[in-house]
Formats: structure tokens, sequence, C-alpha cells
């Protein structure tokens, strides 16, 4: 179901979400009007490319952590978290490495896996906490990426709460979609012995060359993805792919911690600047609060909170239960009673498979993976590059520079001024990077602002330098010239910069 809506239900809707989704998720102390001067002031986007910033070589305030020539840079600890925090964190480092084992096991702690799943550990998708990559050959697994289905709903099916709530707020919705029957919302292509896989991950690539001014070229592989050898008979009808490579970790605390009227303060759906930027703010319904909230997190927004998101992680990609989503053969449908009925690890002490106490801490690990501070910030290339970045209008939607709530109990993330560069709303971006497939509020053009702390480190990393939510881009230039939609007049930006500024320009990305 589609809603069109006037200009003046439009503006009705950013008025009413934004009433009724900035309740804070955390702890937080209201700031005070001499504080929204200070913040106003301090976020205003710069104007002087002559030299750094204030700070903008700690794009994580007080939490940035030491710049790593290793492949550890972004496994480190928020910088001001304390002994106590230092150690919850390599607590819940000790169960994000956690390999888990089928039920039954005599290792207790760590039986429950699957029985369908994507990964052992959730280490093994967020390598080293950085970014994952799609298979580079014919003998290489997709183990860090899977594919997203769903299937369009039967217009006669009930709305869910989220359905109903934005259809009572007025806000234009993506069309209506449900898990496909019998595969669920994820694909797992591993299983435990005896069950079959769900899939196998296909790809075929194509590729095409961009011509850009100053007599260079580039090349772009256009990606068709496919779902192989399927376990459990064919796909529904209409079913709708999406894959998903794994996202770096770092900063997600600090993401969580920006107020949410600030991100809705960007929103217009309706273009009402006359930009041709319409950001879109996601809206899901939390599972933890019981209760329509701001979706941050994944490639569309589709988590609220680094707790929904971790246990959402657990669920569909290595099938371990948790309080919040307490199924214990997380994503099986009904129609895979083998998955259903086989054992798992649900019903001792624990109660579900990781107990609160254990999703607490990984939540933990996860809210506190530092970020590294900036490299050659000072540089006159990288500020050259910093400037283009500015003029070809990619700040429209990669916001520079927040301040984050005062936190009760939280510091790390408390009253920090951040570097993330993103909006954390949802953008079309053109039929290039289109999935066709809507999640919640995005439909299928629309993708959610990726910060871009860290990402020149990616190759130190994790030694490769894939980007975008599929990995298809081999490079930073890549990645930019996939940008379609709202992004396309800066693309164009780019493409018609003389060389010399366009490496500039890849100097400051691989900066950050």
């Amino acid at each position: 179901m589609t809603l069109a809506l006037s200009p003046l239900a439009l503006r009705a809707e950013t008025v009413q979400l934004s009433d009724r989704l900035t309740a804070p998720i955390l702890d937080v102390v209201p700031r005070t009007e001499a504080e929204r001067a200070r913040i106003a002031a301090v976020t205003a986007p710069t104007t002087d490319f002559s030299a750094p910033e204030r700070f903008e070589q700690n794009p994580a305030g007080a939490a940035t952590t030491r710049a790593r020539t290793d492949a550890d840079a972004f496994s480190q600890f928020s910088a001001n978290i304390g002994f106590e925090g230092e150690m919850n964190f390599k607590l819940g480092n000790g169960l994000f490495k956690k390999l888990w084992v089928s039920s039954p096991s005599s290792t207790k702690a760590s039986d429950g896996l699957g029985p369908l799943y994507n990964a052992r550990a959730c280490q093994r998708c967020h390598l080293k906490d950085g970014r994952g990559h799609p298979p580079e050959g014919p003998e290489d697994d997709a183990v860090s990426m899977f594919l997203r289905v769903s299937v369009p709903a039967d217009e006669a099916e009930p709305m869910s709460e989220i359905e109903a709530f934005l259809l009572s707020a007025g806000a234009p919705s993506a069309a209506r979609t449900r898990p496909d029957p019998v595969y669920g919302g994820q694909m797992q292509d591993f299983s435990v012995h005896g069950l079959p896989a769900e899939y196998r991950l296909g790809v075929t690539w194509e590729e095409e060359v961009v011509e850009l001014a100053g007599g260079e070229t580039a090349s772009l592989r256009h990606p068709t993805w496919t779902a192989e050898d399927l376990g459990y008979g064919p796909l529904a009808p209409g079913a709708m792919l999406s894959p998903r490579v794994a996202p770096q970790m770092i900063g997600l605390g600090l993401l969580e911690a920006i107020p949410a009227e600030d991100i809705l303060a960007k929103a217009d759906p309706e273009d009402a600047d006359g930009d041709g930027i319409s950001g879109r703010a996601q809206v899901v319904w939390s599972f933890e609060n019981d209760r329509p909230e701001l979706g941050r997190f994944g490639y569309k927004g589709g988590a609220p909170s680094i707790k929904e998101q971790s246990a959402a992680a657990f669920a569909g990609d290595i099938g371990i239960s948790t309080p919040l989503f307490d199924a214990p053969w997380g994503d099986c449908t009904e129609a895979e009673t083998g998955c259903r009925a086989a054992p798992h690890g649900d019903g001792d002490v624990r109660g579900t498979e990781i107990d609160a106490e254990g999703l607490d801490l990984v939540t933990f690990y996860s809210r506190n993976l530092a970020v590294p501070e900036r490299r050659d910030v000072g540089d006159p290339q990288v500020l050259a590059g910093k400037q283009a970045f500015y003029e070809a209008g990619c700040t429209s939607c990669h916001t520079p520079k927040y301040v984050t709530h005062r936190l009760e109990g939280q510091d790390a993330q408390s009253f920090q001024l951040i570097w993330p560069y993103t909006d954390l709303l949802l953008h079309d971006m053109g039929e290039g990077l289109a999935d066709h497939r809507p999640e919640g509020r995005a439909d299928g053009t629309e993708w959610k602002t990726p910060p871009l702390w860290g990402i020149g480190l990616t190759p130190q990393v994790n030694g490769h330098s894939y980007y975008l939510h599929d990995g298809r881009a081999r490079s930073l230039l890549e990645a930019v010239l996939w940008h379609g939609g709202e992004a396309s007049q800066a693309r164009q930006n780019v493409v018609d910069m003389d060389p010399d500024t366009r490496a500039a320009l890849i100097a400051f990305l691989e900066s950050l």
C-alpha cells in the first residue's frame, strides 16, 4: 500500500513525526538554551579551508582513540571509557568473538547455533570490527554478507504496529512487505549437520567505463545477485532480494547519542528549500520500548538502537535467541519444520541462548568501539579535498558535525563534538544503487546516509577497498560515481573536477 499525500500533508507529517520521535532512547540531561546556542555555533559548516578546524583531528571527541598502523585500528575502546568500562568492553569483546556450537553440546554457555545461520560468531562477519566484502571469486565464500528477502504483503492482511502508526501520523509509507513465507526475512547459507542450508549466494558482474574530466576514466561493475541452490523450494512470487555486506562497527554509541531532534531538523521530505535533497526519517518499531522510534542503524535504518541491532543480528545471522528476540530457531519459518524441531540451546539457566547480561555486554562493546583520530588533517591536499567535498554538495547528506546528548551514566558518549559525516536520513540514491526492496519507510531506491569516519582505513583493517551496501565499489572514487538520485548533481560535480581536485577529494576521504 502506497499513500500519496499533498505538500500540506507532508509538512504536517514532518511536524507530527518530530513531535512523536524525539523522546530520548537514552538517559539524557536536557540542553539549556545557552548550550543550544553554543552547539549551533560549533556545528555550523565551515567556510575556511586554509587550516583544520578546532578539534577536527578528534572525530569522536574525547572518545577518539590514537591512530594505529595495523589491522586493529577499529578494535580499540573509547579513550574516555574508564577502568570498569574497559573491563566490560573486554568481556563484551569475548562474546563478540565467541564461536557458537550446535545443540546439544557439553559447552552449555556456547550452544544454540542456528540451526540455519550465516556465521558462527559476530566477528566472522565484522572481521576486525570492520567492513565485509562480496565473494572475490568462485572459491570464495560469502561469510561477511547475506541476502535480505521480502515479498509484497497481502492487502487484506492486518497492518503491523509500525504501519498503523505511520498511517495515523499522516506519513507516506513505502509498499507494505512481509518476510518470505518459507525463507523468512534473511537467507542463511550455512546449517547444522543434518539440515540443508537455505541457499548459496551467486553474483555476476558487468563493467561500465565512465568518462571523467581531464581525460581520466573509471570503471564501475554492475552486479546481478542470485539465490542459488535453494534448499527449501522456490522463493515466493514477487520475492525481493537485497544483498548486504557487514558494515564497520566504530562510533556506533556516538551515533546513538545524537539527539533525534537534530536529525529530524534536517529532514525535508518535500524539498521545501529547493536544493534537490529531500531526506526522510526512517521510523521503526522498538521492541524494547514498545513504541515507534527513529531508525538509525542498518543500511536502511531498520533498527532504533544498538541493543536491538545486536539482538536482530544474533537472531538472523547466528540463530541465537536473546531476551528481545527469543525464538530459539532464529529466522526459521513455520515452513522450515526441520529447523524448528531441531535441538536448541535455550531453556537452561540462561533462559535464552544469550541472556540479558550477555546481550548488554555485547551492546556495551559495540557502543564503545572507538573512532581513530584523523590522519594528515592539515595536509594541503587534504584541505583542498575538504573544500572540494563541501563545494561539490556532499555535505548536503554527509553532515560533518554534531554534539551528542549530555548523558547520565554513559560518560564516553556524553556531550561530545563528533564528526561522523552523516545525516542518518533516507535518501533516493537512484536506479543504479536501487535494490527495489522496500524496508519500513524506505522505498526501493532509498538508503540511509552512511557515516564516513574511518572509511580511509578499510584497506589497512580489512585488506580490501570494497564499499557501498553490497561491496560493488572497488575504490572510494567508484563509490562516489555510483551516487545517483538526489546525489546526481554532487556526482556530476566530481566527474567535472580537474584531476588534481578529484585526487584531493579522495585524499580527504582517505584521511577520515
